[in-house]
């Protein structure tokens, strides 16, 4: 058994904005029932706070002259044991956890996040009056990225592994809040965090964690490149050694059609007649008419990063063909009003909802038959996942997770069985345009659409082999800490 400390700036159910909460909420689940010894550690947003329910103050402390209580309590599902960082200078206010209620980030982000390093450190340590100490330190994008730089100052510490999630977001500031953390002066160095005469959190993961992991095997590749590296490719070249792409895993519990409570009529791959039923829950939701059309969905964030401009573009010509649209996001607001200038053109074809609900996304993964994903690049991305366990057949660029868990349809792969979706090689409008229309080839012809979506459907991409993954690094990098 392996003590874990697994330290995030959100977790599901508790606060999520994206892909992040879902994993710090689904993965130290998994490592529990695995007999593992895992404790979470989030920062105490009012939401956290609110969500938690029942918790208990388990300690306090000083932290750069502020005040800091630790709260206890389970997480939701799971009973793993959470530790909520309350500082209210630093984290009860309204809004988002890393944006205020316009959508701008904090301007003391660098600070609130440093705060949250230095308890992880004291916790990590066994300073903080927890009677508990882990073995090693699960850090988790740039929010954390202090951790493993503050850990090589101490004594007999734990190991540390850091995990990257996306790498466009790194944590860049000023090197006058540098100087403003009372961080040691050697870490203002080009070996450290010093980026490009700026402080980056993510470096100081990047550079100082015992292991690295990101969340595909083909994001591992290429945030090593140029291209995707951010200006970082050279160190995770230089460390290549220690980065281990592991895919994300799906919490079954949550995303599966057998027994979505957030679904009018369950489904499974032996018994799919539900899912004609939430179709036409999902065209009434959005005023669309009740026809045997192919029904396209999309859940995503209305950023670039995501396609949802070729998305966009490409409505136009789709909606010369028998088929019907939905869309749920929110984003930057000229996607957000196009699609729904689009959504007033073509109201018999296209819905749109702009925002975030969490029943209408499982109403789309149930009642659709085709999930848009035409992301530029993607770590990993979960709702090609979910759509593959829904009979929602993933339409997706070649990319990060998407190329390693998406099979595109062929002759061949029909003929391997081995088919779960649609896959195009160039992210622009008429590469979407061409894998919409092989998708539609197959919708057209009841064998091939059946048993592609029979192979997609039957498709495990739960926790249990990627969990044993993350404990094997959990054990190399508690050997090279100890090593040296």
């Amino acid at each position: 058994m392996s003590r874990i400390l697994y330290a995030s700036s959100e977790a599901a159910p508790l606060i999520k904005t994206g892909g992040l909460g879902d994993i710090s909420g689904s993965l130290p689940a998994a490592l529990k029932a695995m007999r593992q010894a895992v404790r979470l550690v989030l920062p105490a947003y009012p939401q956290t706070l609110l969500n938690a329910g029942r918790t208990k103050k388990v300690a306090a402390l000083q932290i750069g002259g502020h005040g800091v209580t630790l709260h206890e309590g389970r997480m939701p599902g799971s009973g793993v044991v959470v530790w909520l960082v309350d500082s209210p200078a630093h984290f009860a206010r309204e809004g988002a956890p890393y944006t205020d209620s316009s959508g701008l980030d904090w301007q003391d982000n660098a600070e609130r996040f440093a705060l949250f390093c230095k308890v992880v450190v004291e916790i990590a340590m066994g300073r903080a009056g927890l009677k508990w100490q882990p073995e090693v330190v699960h850090c988790n994008d740039w929010q954390t990225g202090l951790v493993p730089p503050l850990l090589t100052l101490e004594d007999s510490r734990p190991a540390t592994v850091f995990s990257i999630h996306n790498l466009a977001y790194q944590g860049i500031f000023p090197y006058r809040t540098f100087a403003r953390l009372g961080l040691p002066a050697a870490f203002w160095s080009y070996r450290s965090l010093e980026y490009f005469g700026m402080l980056s959190f993510i470096k100081g993961g990047l550079a100082f964690a015992d292991r690295l992991t990101t969340v595909s095997p083909t994001y591992a590749e290429e945030i090593c490149t140029p291209a995707l590296g951010y200006g970082l490719d050279a160190l995770l070249r230089h460390r290549r050694d220690r980065l281990t792409g592991i895919l994300n895993g799906v919490d079954y519990g949550v995303w599966d059609p057998a027994r979505d409570p957030l679904i009018p009529a369950p489904y499974s791959a032996e018994e799919l007649s539900g899912k004609a039923l939430n179709k036409r829950a999902l065209q009434r939701h959005f005023g669309l008419a009740q026809k045997a059309v192919p029904l396209l969905g999309m859940v995503s964030r209305m950023v670039e990063q995501k396609g949802i401009d070729m998305v966009l573009e490409a409505v136009p010509k789709l909606v010369g063909t028998p088929l019907q649209l939905v869309i749920l996001g929110s984003g930057e607001k000229r996607f957000e009003q196009q699609a729904v200038a689009l959504a007033r053109r073509y109201p018999k074809q296209l819905g749109v909802s702009i925002g975030y609900d969490e029943s209408l996304a499982h109403l789309i993964e149930a009642g659709a038959d085709l999930f848009l994903m035409p992301s530029r690049f993607e770590p990993c991305g979960l709702n090609q996942l979910y759509s593959l366990r829904y009979g929602t057949l993933p339409v997706v660029h070649r990319t990060g997770g998407l190329a390693d868990t998406v099979v595109h349809t062929d002759s061949d792969t029909l003929k391997a069985g081995t088919a779960t979706g649609f896959v195009f090689d160039f992210p622009d409008t008429q590469g979407l345009l061409w894998a919409i229309g092989e998708a539609l080839k197959c919708y057209a012809g009841p064998d091939c659409w059946q048993r592609v979506r029979d192979n997609a459907m039957r498709r495990d991409f739960g926790w249990d082999h990627n969990a044993h993954q993350y404990l094997a690094v959990y054990r190399q990098a508690i050997q090279d800490a100890a090593s040296g």
